[in-house]
C-alpha cells in the first residue's frame, strides 16, 4: 500500500481509527498488577473483561473487578453458567460485584466444563433466572461462533443465539455478541450476514 493511501486523514487511516475506537481488553484475576502498570496508556472508561479461570476463586475475580473500577475502567466479568454450583452462588457473586465494583455489564457463557456443577446447563438458563437485572446488570454480552464450535452443531448454536437474543430483549437488557478469534474474513462476513437476516441487529 502506498504512503499516499495511508496518509493522515485518508479513508484507510480514518477506518483504522474507527475500528480501534472503543476497543476493550481482557485480563485474568492475576493480571491486576499488570493492569495498574498499563493504566496510564489506556483510555479512561475502556471495558476490561475479566475471565473466569478454573484456578481462580470468586473473591479474586471480585477483587479484580474492584481494581478495574478503581483505575477508571469498566469491569466486565465473565459468568460461565456451568461452573456455578447453585442459584444462591450466582446471586452472591452478582451482589458483591454490584456493591463492591458497581458492575453493570457482564459476559454470560455456558462454560466448557463437561457437566454442569449446578443447575445451569447453559447461558440461557442463567439469563432466564432474572438475577442479572435484579443486581443492576444493564448490558449482557453473549457468545457467537462464526467458525462453529467443536462440540455443538451449527443448528443448535444458531437456535441458542436466537433464544438468548429474544429473552434478553424481553427482559429489557441491552446486549451484544462477542465472537471467538477469527483469522479468515469469509466465515466472519457470512456469519454476520446470516445474523442480520435472522433479525438480530445488535453490535
Amino acid at each position: 500500500m502506498s504512503p499516499a493511501k495511508t496518509a493522515p486523514g485518508s479513508a484507510v487511516t480514518q477506518a483504522s481509527v474507527a475500528l480501534l475506537r472503543d476497543y476493550s481488553l481482557e485480563i485474568t484475576a492475576r493480571d491486576s498488577d499488570q493492569l495498574e502498570e498499563a493504566a496510564p496508556f489506556i483510555p479512561p472508561g475502556t471495558g476490561i473483561s475479566i475471565t473466569f479461570l478454573p484456578s481462580e476463586d470468586f473473591s479474586s475475580r471480585i477483587d479484580a473487578a474492584v481494581n478495574v473500577r478503581r483505575l477508571g475502567f469498566v469491569p466486565i466479568p465473565h459468568i460461565p453458567a456451568r461452573r456455578l454450583k447453585s442459584a444462591a452462588e450466582l446471586d452472591h457473586f452478582l451482589d458483591r460485584l454490584a456493591t463492591e465494583a458497581a458492575v453493570d455489564r457482564v459476559f454470560v457463557i455456558a462454560g466448557d466444563t463437561g457437566a454442569p456443577n449446578g443447575p445451569f446447563e447453559d447461558a440461557l438458563g442463567l439469563i432466564r433466572t432474572g438475577s442479572l437485572a435484579r443486581y443492576g446488570v444493564v448490558h449482557v454480552g453473549i457468545a457467537g461462533y462464526p467458525e462453529g464450535h467443536p462440540a455443538i452443531d451449527s443448528g443448535k448454536l444458531w437456535q441458542a443465539l436466537i433464544d438468548k437474543s429474544r429473552l434478553l430483549g424481553e427482559l429489557g437488557h441491552e446486549y451484544s455478541i462477542v465472537t471467538q478469534f477469527g483469522f479468515d474474513a469469509a466465515p466472519l462476513l457470512e456469519w454476520a450476514a446470516t445474523l442480520r437476516s435472522k433479525g438480530v441487529h445488535v453490535p
